[in-house]
């Protein structure tokens, strides 16, 4: 186990015990307004009472009532004294944690900074030598250019959602960058971007029968129990589960060839569509939403160079890395067996 795990378990841990220890006080204190109840009875009856077996009765009872406060009084100094304990305690494993996770970020960045350098030094040494190629191919190149024929046109299927009552994300802000790049791209005539907002369950069928896609775009937030997180009538969260969307995409059109999850612990629902379709992306982890609108955008900009789906998840990853963000190694992709994602082509290229 990672030290940092082992820091957030104590955490854990002892934010547990003080709770316990907050239930026990609770349950301890909320004993003594009966105990007084019942010492006023008894004090009620022995002024009422003439009779001295009734009197030294009373007596007695209200001294074992007594005697049970001052117990529970003894039992909440001591739980008082625990809790002062165990909170000096979780204030010192909350400090190793945050330390460690100091730790760990200063880490990343130094990664990230190495890894920023080293594709910028690939970047230089490929486009030296591609200027050496340029003089001597342009010559081919205008006598292809004539031959060649442009793409067949695709439809993408940008499915979002983010109920009310989850933390909020930048979906808009994640569509408008992608109709933009692709809008930059060589073949941006050749892709229909197609946007459907506060999705609910039933509208992605609906969507995918209206619109016949090539490619499912999912925007939103996932959980770890391989649900996806739609919208109900109200706008409120509705999770869909791994199944769902599976057969959803099974049952569909013959024509999707990949399906995008662009969100979080969604690499099993990955793995599973490719059963189905060529390709599938998805997130191994949580993403942030700066690294969704950056790798989603910078993919769908390299499809619509013509580019391979090999080519543009490597550019994809790319791009986090030129914007230094540490997240190149959330995305992953799969692949259906026996296919090669170097040979597969969403948007195709010229041939001739």
């Amino acid at each position: 186990m990672a030290l940092i795990d082992t820091y957030r378990n104590n955490v854990l841990r002892k934010r547990n015990e003080l709770a316990k220890l907050s239930a026990d006080k609770a349950k301890e204190s909320g004993k003594i307004a009966a105990i007084k109840q019942r010492i006023q009875s008894a004090q009620r009856s022995l002024k009422s009472s003439k009779s001295s077996s009734t009197i030294n009765s009373k007596l007695g009872e209200i001294s074992r009532y007594d005697k049970q406060l001052a117990d529970i009084d003894k039992k909440i100094a001591t739980i008082e004294k625990n809790i002062a304990t165990k909170t000096k305690e979780l204030g010192a494993e909350e400090k190793k944690l945050s330390n460690e996770e100091m730790r760990i970020n200063k880490k990343q960045a130094e990664v990230a900074s190495q890894r920023y350098n080293e594709s910028q030094k690939q970047y230089r040494e490929m486009s030296s030598a591609l200027a050496y190629q340029h003089n001597e191919q342009q010559g081919i190149k205008r006598k292809l250019a004539d031959l060649a024929f442009l793409p067949e046109k695709i439809t993408v299927l940008f499915l979002a959602s983010n109920p009310k009552n989850t933390d909020s994300l930048r979906l808009d802000e994640e569509a408008r960058e992608i109709r933009e790049m692709i809008s930059k791209s060589k073949h941006r005539d050749a892709v229909k971007f197609e946007t459907r907002l506060a999705v609910r369950p039933l509208d992605i069928l609906q969507a995918i029968n209206e619109l016949n896609p090539d490619v499912i775009h999912f925007s939103g937030h996932g959980t770890q129990n391989d649900e996806i997180v739609l919208e109900d009538a109200d706008g409120a969260a509705k999770l869909v589960s791994k199944e769902g969307i599976v057969q959803t995409i099974r049952l569909s059109s013959e024509r999707i060839k990949l399906v995008f999850f662009n969100i979080c612990f969604s690499s099993e629902q990955a793995q599973d569509v490719v059963k189905h379709i060529e390709a599938a992306i998805g997130m191994t982890t949580s993403i942030g939403d700066k690294a969704a609108i950056v790798f989603s955008s910078s993919f769908y900009s390299a499809l619509g160079f013509g580019l391979s789906l090999e080519k543009s998840f490597s550019q994809a990853k790319a791009a986090l890395l030129l914007e230094g963000i540490p997240e190149e190694n959330t995305p992953a992709i799969y692949i259906k067996d026996g296919l090669n994602s170097e040979d597969i082509f969403i948007v195709k290229p010229p041939q001739i």
